[in-house]
């Protein structure tokens, strides 16, 4: 008798219920402290203990909210830095240095200069989303530039883009914009890495990451790891909210290899 194969969805509930239950086992028979690791059940509890007092809600918001401004701020100045590097010669002559230079600086080593300069305030944790997320930004959309074929550029002059902004709407912005959106979506994973770190620090007193070293000085470390797994979901969330957008709407003819 012939059985039926499993599908892949099958496959991937299969594998979170074996990752459970293995989770439940180690937590309960081999470790046996809740402060080391918190069992499955623990931290359902706490999830739901969350969710019972209401401040779960507020903190997505103001997570959002730091993570936002960060990432909107990082592709309004970004963007246009790396077009200008990307294009023009002598602009990334002048501002190539000066990126290399502050670029390899730890986002984190800005809390400081975040805290002195906008207090704890939500543009602060921004500024070090913002700091996190410009760079990819900035190195992708450059990269695309820089790669666009002369062929392409000779074709547009010949169709009658004769000035740079032509050339730049109708020819490098459009042959650049999977480079652009790898950019954005590298930038937007490490401005979600940023926003923890900045919240942990303390430049914010609400939000995710602020909750995570709360509930650390508290012993608590069921609800410590309720608020990773959410960091986890939300951010997968973000990143495939991205990727269906911009892989269905705006780069929907390129395709790859199906397999």
């Amino acid at each position: 008798m012939k059985t039926k194969p499993v599908s892949k969805k099958g496959i991937e509930i299969i594998s979170l219920v074996t990752a459970i239950i293995i989770w439940q086992l180690i937590a309960d028979f081999v470790i046996g402290n809740t402060f080391i690791l918190p069992s499955f059940t623990d931290v359902v509890y706490a999830f739901i203990t969350i969710i019972e007092r209401g401040v779960l809600f507020t903190d997505l918001m103001i997570s959002l909210l730091h993570f936002g401004i960060g990432i909107i701020s990082a592709l309004v100045i970004g963007i246009p830095i790396g077009v200008a590097m990307g294009w023009f010669h002598n602009a990334d002559r002048v501002a190539d240095p000066l990126i290399e230079i502050v670029r390899p600086i730890p986002p984190l080593a800005w809390i400081p200069f975040a805290i002195v300069w906008f207090g704890l305030t939500h543009i602060s944790a921004g500024f070090v989303v913002f700091v996190g997320a410009v760079f990819p930004i900035i190195i992708n959309t450059l990269t695309g530039f820089k790669s666009v074929s002369k062929v392409y550029v000779e074709a547009g002059k010949v169709l009658g883009c004769m000035k740079s902004t032509s050339l730049i709407r109708y020819i490098a912005l459009p042959y650049s914009l999977p480079s652009i959106a790898a950019g954005i979506r590298i930038a937007m994973g490490v401005g979600w890495m940023c926003l923890v770190a900045a919240e942990m620090f303390g430049v914010s007193k609400n939000g995710l990451g602020y909750k995570i070293w709360w509930h650390y000085y508290l012993h608590q470390m069921d609800f410590v790891l309720v608020y990773m797994l959410i960091l986890g979901f939300l951010g997968l969330l973000i990143d495939r909210v991205f990727r269906w957008y911009v892989d269905g709407k705006l780069l929907k003819w390129r395709k790859g290899v199906v397999v």
